[in-house]
């Protein structure tokens, strides 16, 4: 359930906090007080796209933060999944801040992706924004309705539906792929051929790069280097071994005066020692590292080729050696390709098969799941004034299975008694579209176990006694859900177990929205302007008392 709204420096809002409640929450107030804002601010946080200059000039940021708790044991084990802090405390903050062009999104604290907020945001919150409606006009929604609706059902066989529909995919593009003519073939395997022989005749090793790239180095500074060690070691020769030597015996001449000056004769020995160490490792080394101009051009030739095969056919030894492995399996299969291309049609075949087999299963499940779905839109379109109503859906077979099978399915309505049924997007009306959704919403929303519900304006379109059945309606969902709708009808309003004003003040010099939770005195001053307008009269005020009333009775029974 969504506990609180905080946004600040969106738009008109300066900052405000909403306490939300259970049950039915309404929020109205005056055209542009300010209600797209709310409503925006929460598809901000959800994940949605940031409008540009959203965020209020004058400010340096714009933060939108929502308050959930938790009681779903599943959705607790998926934010631990998603290492979210204090999975478990049954609590959660989802946050999103606007800074010049850029978003944090946090999830409890922690830096979260978008798409990961987004699928946060569709365990906790369903948000029907205006004109959603609108998408019941695409026939392509109405299976993806339908499968949200059978999800507990379906998911399993559409998950196989899937696999199945990608190893073939994979199939048949390799199949696709491997036809080609006699003159192709014959390039292919000649290019095949060059190129393993290439990298099998150089018989590389993995490792050899770094060694023969050490050596080269070595051999194309060996003079250098053998100048400056035979430098060291002649000036050691010719001028520090006698000063070392003649230190030495300096030094033996007062050791037995002092204990200290035999430890520093012991240093001096040490010295002369280290010395000869280096001479003789100098030279030992100046005679191992020496090149020939024959061994230096091997080397030279041998890196030329290790470089040349890693430009052609991979970054490292081992890519290339990979590389070389490939070309020849897919040798063996061109050389075998009438035999290879059989098998690889048997397996597609039989893949397809599997598919096909899968597709009727799910199409089949959604045909037991649709009828179970019609039914239930039935029954709550009767609830919203839609007395003669029949409700179905379509099923048509496409030529090809796609990842989600075969089906193309859509809904079919008649609203009159004698009429025909007819797909939804040929009949429906703006209004009827909005109470369809609706009753689809109510469906669905059991189906999904989702706790919170928000209606944008979901009266479009309606009013008088229709309008009363969809205030019935709503308030219905409320028993078992959280529902926050803003509206403009008083009998929807007249339901609100929690009702909240969202209007415009200027203060200090600048205009901001303001919300705030209405006592039951202000509610009923508020369903007198829906009712009266402009101008409340006494008649005016006594109806919205006695609207509210009526609410009352209804809501006890």
């Amino acid at each position: 359930m969504l506990l609180n709204l905080h946004i600040k420096n969106m738009a008109l809002i300066d900052e405000i906090d909403i306490d939300f409640g259970d049950g039915l929450n309404i929020l109205t107030g005056e055209t542009g007080a300010g209600k797209s804002i709310v409503i925006g601010s929460i598809m901000l946080a959800l994940g949605g796209k940031a409008p540009r200059d959203f965020v209020r000039k004058d400010a340096e940021y714009g933060l939108v933060e929502l308050l959930f708790s938790i009681e779903d044991g599943e959705i607790m084990e998926k934010l631990a999944e998603w290492e979210i802090p204090e999975a478990d405390s049954g609590e959660l903050i989802l946050s999103r801040k606007i800074i010049g062009g850029r978003s944090v999104s946090k999830m409890n604290g922690e830096t979260v992706t978008l798409s990961r907020v987004r699928e946060a945001a569709a365990l906790l919150l369903d948000l029907h924004a205006q004109h959603e409606h609108q998408s019941l006009l695409v026939p392509g929604n109405h299976i993806r309705l339908l499968d949200r609706f059978g999800r507990e059902k379906l998911t399993q066989v559409k998950d196989k539906v899937a696999k199945l529909y990608e190893e073939y995919r994979v199939l048949d593009e390799e199949y696709r792929e491997g036809s080609i003519n006699d003159e192709e073939k014959k390039r292919q395997l000649d290019l095949m051929q060059y190129e393993s022989r290439e990298i099998e005749e150089a018989a590389l090793k993995e490792g050899e790069d770094e060694q023969v790239e050490h050596q080269y180095r070595l051999a194309s500074n060996s003079k250098s280097i053998a100048e400056h060690v035979g430098s060291a070691f002649t000036y050691i020769e010719e001028t520090v071994y006698a000063a070392v030597d003649r230190s030495i015996r300096e030094m033996s001449a007062v050791t037995g005066y002092d204990e200290r000056l035999g430890t520093l004769s012991e240093t001096l020995d040490q010295a002369s020692e280290l010395l000869s160490d280096f001479v003789r490792s100098a030279r030992d080394y100046l005679e191992e590292n020496t090149y020939s101009d024959e061994e230096f051009r091997e080397l030279e030739s041998r890196l030329d080729t290790i470089n040349h095969l890693k430009a052609k056919y991979g970054r490292t030894i081992p890519e290339v050696l990979a590389y070389g492995e490939q070309i020849r399996e897919r040798y063996e299969k061109l050389v075998n390709h009438e035999s290879y291309m059989e098998e690889l049609g048997k397996r597609k075949d039989k893949k397809k098969a599997e598919l096909l087999e899968a597709c009727e299963e799910l199409s089949a499940g959604r045909k037991q799941v649709a009828a179970g779905l019609a039914q239930s839109i039935k029954s709550a379109l009767v609830d919203l004034n839609f007395l003669d109503v029949r409700f179905d859906m379509v099923f048509e077979r496409q030529e090809e299975p796609s990842a989600s099978g075969f089906d193309h399915a859509y809904f079919i309505i008649s609203t009159n008694v004698g009429e025909e049924m007819k797909p939804l997007w040929q009949v429906a009306s703006g209004g009827e579209l909005s109470r369809i959704m609706l009753a689809m919403k109510s469906c669905l929303a059991d189906a999904d176990r989702i706790e919170t519900l928000i209606f944008d304006e979901i009266d479009v379109g309606i009013s008088g006694r229709t309008a009363q059945m969809v205030a019935g309606k709503i308030h219905g969902i409320g028993k078992t859900h959280q529902v926050i709708c803003i509206t403009h009808l008083p009998q929807i309003a007249a339901m609100a177990n929690h009702h909240y004003l969202i209007e415009k003040r200027v203060t200090d010099g600048k205009t901001v929205t303001q919300i705030y939770a209405l006592s039951p005195e202000q509610e009923i001053r508020e369903l007198a302007r829906l009712i009266g307008g402009v101008e409340i009269t006494d008649r005016v005020m006594e109806s919205a008392r006695e609207m509210k009333e009526l609410a009352g009775k209804v809501k006890v029974d």
